[in-house]
Parts: C-alpha cells; sequence; structure tokens
C-alpha cells in the first residue's frame, strides 16, 4: 500500500468542494420552459442543445418542476433499467412506474422540483444530486426564482480546475 503526499489524507481531496459554491460554479445562462408548452417542443429543444433535462417554471420565473428526456422517453414505454430494489419491491407485489401520458410539459414534469441554493457548497449540491439520483438542480433565491443550474458536470469541472 502506498501513502498519499503529506497532508493531503486518506481520499484525493476530500475536502475540495467544500469551499466552492454553488453560485461559483453553476450555469447561469439557462434555458427554461413553462408547464403548457407542448411535449414535442420540448423534446426538440432538448434535442437541439444537447442537454437532458430543464426546468421548468411559471410565469414569475418560479421553479415549478424538472422535464427531462426520461420523461418524454416515458411517454412512448421506454424507461430506464429498473434497479434491483425496484423488481424486489414488484416481486413483494408493488406496481412499477406506468407509462406517462399526456401532450404538455405539466403532464409529465416531475414536480416539485429539488432545488438549491446559490450559497450551498457544491459538496452539498453533489450529495443531493447523488442521493436524489438526478443529473441537475436548479438554483434558486430566496424566492424560488431561477437563476441558475447547476449539474454533475459543472461540478466536475470545479473540481478538475480545483486539483490542476
Amino acid at each position: 500500500m502506498t501513502k498519499g503526499k503529506k497532508g493531503t489524507g486518506s481520499h484525493l481531496g476530500s475536502s475540495i468542494g467544500h469551499d466552492m459554491l454553488v453560485q461559483e460554479v453553476m450555469t447561469k445562462d439557462i434555458i427554461s420552459v413553462q408547464k403548457y408548452e407542448s411535449i414535442l417542443h420540448v423534446a426538440n429543444i432538448l434535442a437541439d442543445k444537447n442537454i437532458s433535462g430543464l426546468p421548468v417554471v411559471d410565469k414569475a420565473n418560479r421553479v415549478i418542476g424538472i422535464i427531462t428526456q426520461a420523461d418524454i422517453l416515458s411517454i412512448v414505454g421506454i424507461r430506464k433499467e429498473h434497479t434491483l430494489k425496484d423488481l424486489l419491491k414488484h416481486m413483494l407485489g408493488e406496481q412499477l412506474p406506468e407509462k406517462k401520458i399526456g401532450d404538455i410539459v405539466a403532464d409529465i414534469m416531475a414536480s416539485p422540483a429539488v432545488t438549491i441554493k446559490p450559497t450551498a457548497n457544491i459538496a452539498e449540491a453533489a450529495q443531493v444530486l447523488d442521493e436524489k439520483r438526478i443529473r441537475r438542480l436548479p438554483v434558486v433565491d430566496d424566492k424560488n426564482v431561477l437563476i441558475g443550474l447547476i449539474s454533475r458536470a459543472d461540478i466536475l469541472k470545479a473540481v478538475i480546475r480545483k486539483l490542476k
């Protein structure tokens, strides 16, 4: 077993992320949609921009949900593979998630959205993403108004910059 450099601890950068705030690494120029927009319109945005999900906002730009590629694909019956836990629950009598049906964002979006404040550190953001098994977090102010988005990719890029 080899030892790490003196003072680095047993894990590479185990404290990285605690001193970087969400507002420092979040994407500020983001696209959002409203709940009455057509699913086809949102699917085109996701495909054209090569992104996997968008925040859903009301007319005051407050976050009310999230819509993802997976949500849209669920309309045609394509779902993420079920986890072993899901399959065990099904064997014990619980239903697996059904195919979603609808024409507008509100019909299939996930709501309420899991959000984060800009003053949280990126370690907290990473923990929420991991615990909730999601890929992105809308960043909101105290009035739940959308001000940015932080993704796993944003956090990874910030960590790499810090390690250089």
